[in-house]
């Protein structure tokens, strides 16, 4: 058997999936508004599905990443899309030239990026009640088994759900670790660049939360003059839960989102993908649904013979 599963293939989707979108307001953040996109199973006897919250990097939106999380949900999860208002696709929209360029001569503003932090707490406490108005997808989850992930900016984001150090506005250092979270993976992993200069240890080291670490050797990062093996140092410098790393042989930046930017025709996109669906798929199914077949497949070498010279795993 090729997987963990015999019904478990890149390009098969067993579950239909359905979406609803939806937009929620903060009123102790002056009625800030966070848009949510989540992605739901539809069939028979479904129950107890575990949720996973995506943020998407900077710039992006909750339409990114489709690829995957379409793909995720049809073998039985349901994935909630957040976008975060001042890092998110409003920085460009409407604005003459590339994405890319814009957002090069820009200066996000802390504050911009703590409350794209605070977004994912909101959105769990505000699950509850938006699942009693959604009685479909109410019925089917397990809001008690949630995992977290994210793109670049998002992987950041899930860097700080796990427990990460990070400078408030005042450059007081703090954490915001979420028990609620389970694992996490990182597409993409943000390196502490974003917050200055200081020890990783410091800033990693806190991190408690077992997650996948993704990225590839063409991975730099496209506002800034650096290369994948900077996001390495997030995966180096924790030791408080068990980390995995997988670095993908000519992988780009863009690929985890499903979308190029500025980036050329990337002739290995549709191989990639496919590693990018498979591991994640077993990652969830080994952490969120404790599935022993695929913590075996993932852990013991099942899935770094079926990667091959296409990448590395550790």
């Amino acid at each position: 058997m090729l997987f963990w599963h015999e019904n478990v293939d890149p390009e098969n989707f067993p579950l239909k999936v359905m979406i609803e979108r939806d937009k929620l307001i903060d009123a102790s953040r002056d009625n800030r508004p966070v848009k949510i996109k989540v992605y739901y199973p539809v069939g028979d006897d479904l129950k107890n599905l575990p949720v996973i919250i995506w943020s998407h990097g900077l710039g992006g939106s909750v339409d990114g990443a489709s690829f995957l999380s379409r793909f995720i949900a049809s073998y039985g999860y349901v994935i909630i899309h957040v976008q975060h208002l001042g890092t998110d696709s409003s920085l460009w929209e409407g604005k003459p030239g590339h994405p890319w360029d814009i957002i090069r001569e820009m200066e996000i503003e802390r504050s911009a990026s703590l409350n794209r932090f605070y977004d994912v707490p909101f959105v769990l406490d505000q699950l509850p009640e938006w699942l009693a108005a959604h009685p479909k997808i109410q019925q089917i989850v397990d809001t008690h088994n949630i995992g977290m992930s994210g793109h670049s900016f998002g992987a950041l984001t899930t860097q700080v759900m796990g427990g990460m150090t990070f400078p408030d506005e005042k450059g007081k250092l703090c954490r915001l670790r979420d028990k609620r979270f389970k694992a996490g993976i990182l597409y993409s992993p943000g390196p502490m660049d974003h917050f200055g200069s200081g020890n990783p240890q410091d800033i990693y080291g806190s991190i408690d939360m077992p997650m996948l670490h993704m990225t590839g050797t063409d991975d730099s990062s496209p506002v800034e003059d650096w290369d994948y093996m900077k996001r390495l140092d997030v995966y180096k410098n924790i030791n408080q839960a068990e980390q995995h790393l997988l670095v993908i042989k000519d992988g780009d930046h863009m690929v985890f989102s499903g979308s190029r930017g500025k980036l050329g025709e990337n002739p290995h996109r549709e191989k990639h993908e496919n590693i990018i669906k498979i591991v994640a798929l077993a990652y969830w199914e080994a952490t969120l649904k404790e599935d022993k077949d695929a913590q075996d497949w993932l852990f013991n070498n099942g899935f770094s013979t079926w990667l091959g010279d296409e990448g590395t795993f550790e």
